[in-house]
């Protein structure tokens, strides 16, 4: 599995000696695109947009408050979805809980809850890595979640389908190394790690601010020709 590096690191926050405009994003600056773009099922001047996430990374759990007010602002504008980043491969048991809660249509629901439980548990162990048992607790101890139906679900084939193509959807097809990151119409990749290379950031916060108005200037070039 490739390296994983994280978004951001306090001395990326401020590193560009020439400023550049989130606003009017540049092709190779403040975003790329994908070689072999992948399928983006949208209707009419709908665009597709995919967060790639991790619920341990610290910088995700930062995002994610900003980024559910984006989404929330966008409305009928975008299909939002999110994948998670398969961090210890295709029996990654964070993944396996996105998945799992995804089929069960509860993973918007618990998405912040889960951040903040995980968190938790990463400071405790000082470790990224949860084991498969930590994952089924806090998942089978979600408020209103049936652990029977959890469980079924979990040990289902469709989501161990899923689970075991991961890897390959995220590191092969999306090439995707960083997180957070998002892609727009499945082509087009964004990330706070990208954009603080070109733009004058002061804080983690105005840098997520800077991604996302990125990610709106490409969603309108998307939207412009349809």
């Amino acid at each position: 599995m490739p390296v994983l590096r994280f978004a951001l690191a306090a001395a990326s926050l401020i590193v560009s000696t020439a400023f550049a405009s989130p606003t009017d994003p540049k092709l190779g600056a403040e975003y790329t695109v994908l070689s072999s773009p992948q399928p983006s099922r949208t209707v009419g001047k709908k665009v597709e947009v995919t967060e790639f996430f991790m619920y341990h990374c610290p910088h995700c759990h930062a995002l994610e408050p900003i980024l559910e007010q984006w989404v929330q602002k966008q409305g009928n504008n975008i299909v939002f979805k999110r994948i998670h980043m398969p961090y210890q491969g295709a029996n990654d048991p964070e993944s396996h809980l996105f998945l799992t809660l995804q089929a069960m249509g509860k993973n918007e629901a618990y998405q912040a809850r889960i951040m903040d439980s995980v968190g938790q548990i990463v400071q405790r162990k000082r470790s990224e890595t949860l084991s498969e048992q930590e994952v089924l607790d806090l998942g089978t101890q979600l408020p209103g979640i049936d652990k029977a139906k959890f469980m079924d679900t979990w040990n289902s084939f469709g989501v161990k389908t899923a689970l075991s193509r991961e890897p390959g959807i995220v590191f092969n097809n999306y090439k995707i190394n960083t997180v957070p990151t998002l892609v727009v119409d499945g082509k087009y990749v964004v990330s706070p790690a990208q954009v603080a290379e070109t733009t004058h950031a002061q804080d983690e916060r105005q840098l997520f601010q800077q991604t996302l108005q990125v990610v709106d200037a490409l969603v309108a070039k998307v939207q412009k020709p349809k």
